[in-house]
C-alpha cells in the first residue's frame, strides 16, 4: 500500500499527531505538510518521509498567526497536485482534505471538520477583537464554500468518533461516513500509585477549558487539602493560544497548588499519568479524545465533560464519570480522593475496556480493509 498523508502542520505533540504518526509508521507513508518543527512534535517523525511545501512570497508578507496559517494551509492543499505514484491519499487534519480538489483516490480520516468554520464559529468570534470580526466573518463565508466543494469530491470518509460523524452529517450531509476510533499503545501505561494530584494533559487552548479544571480544583481544595492540580500540554506560538496560556497561569496562581507546564515529553506524560489520583478532561464537545483512553490504560479514573466523544469511550460510573459543571467535577474529584478502593476497581475496568476496544491491532484491521476498497475502486 503506497499511502500519502496530507497534514497541514507537524508542530505539536497532541492526540491527533499520535494517531497520524502511528498510521504513517505502519504504512511507511510520505507526509505532505506546510509546516514541520522537529523540536516541538514527536521526534519519531524525523525518520519518516516529510515533504514540506514552501511558503509562497505572499504568505511571507503576512504576520504569523491564524489568518496567515489558514490562508497558507487552505490554498496550498487546494492547489496541490501530487505527481508521485500512490495508491491512496489520506488527509487527516482539516484543511488537508482540500487536496481532494486536484487528486483522486482519497480516504479522509476525519479528526473533525474545521471547527472554526462550523461548530466553534460563534465561540471563536467572541474571542476576536471588534476590528477582527468582519475579516473573520468574510473568511469563514469563503472557507465554508471551499470546504463543501472539497468534501463533496471525497469518495470515502472515516470519522474518528460518532460525534465527528454527526458534524459531517450536519454540515455536509455525509451520512456515508464510517466511524473508527484511533488506538493507543496501552501496554506503555501503568498505575504506580496515588501521587495526590489531579492531572489534565491536553493542548492548551480555550476550547480545551483548562480554566474550567482550575475552577473545579479550587472548589475541591476548599473541602480537601494536600492535593495539587497538574496541567500539561502542547502550546502553539499563535497569539490566541499564548494569550490564553497567560490567563491559565494567572488563574493557577490565584487558586494555588496548580502547576502548569507546556510541552512535556511523552515519557514524562506517561509517568505523570501513572501517579495521578484521577484525570480531568472538560473540553468543549471534544471530537474523540485520546486522553480518557490513556487515563484508563493507566488504570486511572477519567472525569470528563458530559459531551462529545468521551461520553462514548468512558462509561459513566463504571470506568469514569461524566460531569456537567465545575461544581460536579469537584464533587467527583472529592469522591475519588475519599474512595481509593472504588477508584482502583474503576481503573481496572477502564484498562480492560481499552485493551478490548481501542488497540492498534483492531484499528489497522479495519483501516486496511477500507484503504484496499479505495485502491481497488480506481
Amino acid at each position: 500500500m503506497k499511502l500519502v498523508i496530507a497534514q497541514p502542520y507537524l508542530t505539536l505533540m497532541g492526540g491527533l499527531e499520535k494517531v497520524l504518526l502511528k498510521v504513517a509508521q505502519h504504512y511507511d507513508a510520505a507526509i505532505y505538510t506546510c509546516e514541520y518543527k522537529k523540536g516541538s512534535t514527536y521526534p519519531e517523525f524525523k525518520d519518516l518521509d516529510i515533504r514540506v511545501m514552501g511558503r509562497g512570497s505572499a504568505f511571507k508578507l503576512l504576520p504569523y498567526g491564524r489568518v496567515s496559517q489558514g490562508l497558507e494551509y487552505g490554498l496550498t492543499f487546494w492547489n496541490l497536485k501530487i505527481k508521485d505514484d500512490y495508491d491512496v491519499l489520506n488527509p487527516h487534519q482539516a484543511p488537508g482534505h482540500w487536496a481532494s480538489n486536484n487528486n483522486d483516490r482519497v480516504l479522509w480520516y476525519c479528526h473533525t471538520p474545521l471547527r472554526d468554520f462550523w461548530d466553534l464559529y460563534e465561540f471563536r468570534m467572541k474571542l476576536k477583537k471588534p476590528h477582527q470580526r468582519p475579516v473573520h466573518y468574510v473568511g469563514v463565508k469563503v472557507g465554508r464554500a471551499m470546504d463543501r466543494i472539497a468534501v463533496g469530491k471525497i469518495g470515502t470518509i472515516i470519522a474518528n468518533s460518532e460525534n465527528t460523524r454527526s458534524r459531517l452529517i450536519k454540515y455536509f450531509g455525509r451520512r456515508d461516513a464510517k466511524v473508527l476510533g484511533g488506538g493507543i499503545d496501552y501496554k506503555l501505561y501503568s498505575n504506580n500509585g496515588d501521587g495526590k494530584y489531579f492531572y489534565y494533559p491536553s493542548r492548551i487552548s480555550p476550547n480545551k477549558r483548562q480554566l474550567y479544571a482550575i475552577d473545579a480544583f479550587g472548589m475541591f481544595k476548599k473541602r480537601k487539602k494536600g492535593y495539587k492540580l497538574v496541567i500539561v500540554g502542547p502550546l502553539s506560538t499563535d497569539r490566541l493560544f499564548l494569550d490564553y496560556y497567560d490567563k491559565v497561569v494567572k488563574r493557577a496562581k490565584e487558586v494555588g497548588d496548580v502547576i502548569v507546564t507546556p510541552n512535556v515529553t511523552e515519557d514524562k506524560l506517561r509517568s505523570q499519568y501513572s501517579m495521578a489520583t484521577a484525570v480531568l478532561y472538560p473540553p468543549i464537545n471534544e471530537d474523540y479524545g485520546l486522553v480518557p483512553l490513556e487515563a484508563m490504560a493507566a488504570g486511572k479514573v477519567p472525569i470528563v465533560a458530559n459531551e462529545g466523544g468521551p461520553t462514548v469511550t468512558v462509561l459513566d460510573k463504571i470506568t469514569g464519570f461524566h460531569i456537567g459543571s465545575e461544581r460536579e467535577m469537584a464533587e467527583r474529584m472529592l469522591y475519588v480522593a475519599d474512595h481509593p478502593s472504588v477508584a482502583k476497581a474503576m481503573g481496572r475496568r477502564g484498562a480492560a475496556r481499552v485493551r478490548k476496544h481501542y488497540s492498534w491491532e483492531r484499528f489497522f484491521d479495519v483501516f486496511d480493509r477500507e484503504l484496499q476498497k479505495v485502491k481497488k475502486a480506481h
